[in-house]
């Protein structure tokens, strides 16, 4: 269903609440923000949203701003200059990524092959443990982050130990996306006991 430039905008406003702000859910609150027409006339970057509402359908629009917040570095920085520059090619890696999901979890759990991994999981203050330290240097992709939290529930113990506002954007990023990530736990959990034993 293609969706009008209003709503285009109202899907921005509700992904980036999702992602930047800890008691917004855009999943909960169906994406509903506060956004009204005459705001909306008023930004001098409605033509982008009007050309973004004729190329994607509704679905499209959701996944091409979730797949934008989640590149982000700092998602509570991003602004829409940077979705424009650089929105397409982050939405095609994204959607190459979700299609080869159990591919690509696979291949990064096998960073640990060989390694004791709760010694690579275990978190203690003031230094980030060798899982976080393999996200930060890209070999592990942030949605294999996500299902491994979904997995093991580390995100809660590094919550408690790190006091660090790298963490605490990535946290808060991994809670966030987790309702984006629809997948069999159990199925990932035999993945990773696969490659880790």
């Amino acid at each position: 269903m293609k969706v009008t430039p209003f709503d285009a905008y109202k899907s921005y406003l509700g992904i980036k609440n999702h992602f930047t702000q800890k008691k917004y859910d855009y999943v909960k609150y169906c994406g509903k923000s506060k956004a009204s027409l005459q705001s909306f006339y008023k930004r001098r970057d409605r033509m982008w949203f009007e050309k973004l509402s004729r190329q994607k359908s509704d679905e499209e629009v959701i996944d091409f701003f979730v797949a934008n917040f989640v590149t982000s570095t700092d998602p509570s920085t991003m602004w829409i200059g940077e979705i424009i520059k650089s929105g397409d090619r982050n939405y095609t890696e994204w959607q190459k990524r979700n299609q080869s999901l159990s591919y690509i979890f696979k291949e990064e759990m096998s960073v640990f092959d060989g390694e004791d991994f709760n010694s690579m999981i275990k978190c203690s203050k003031g230094k980030h443990p060798p899982l976080l330290k393999h996200y930060l240097n890209g070999s592990i992709c942030i949605e294999s982050m996500v299902i491994l939290n979904k997995i093991l529930n580390f995100s809660s113990e590094y919550d408690r130990i790190l006091e660090d506002p790298v963490w605490e954007t990535l946290s808060l990023k991994l809670k966030k996306y987790e309702s984006f990530i629809n997948i069999s736990v159990s199925k990932y959990r035999e993945l990773l006991k696969n490659v880790i034993l």
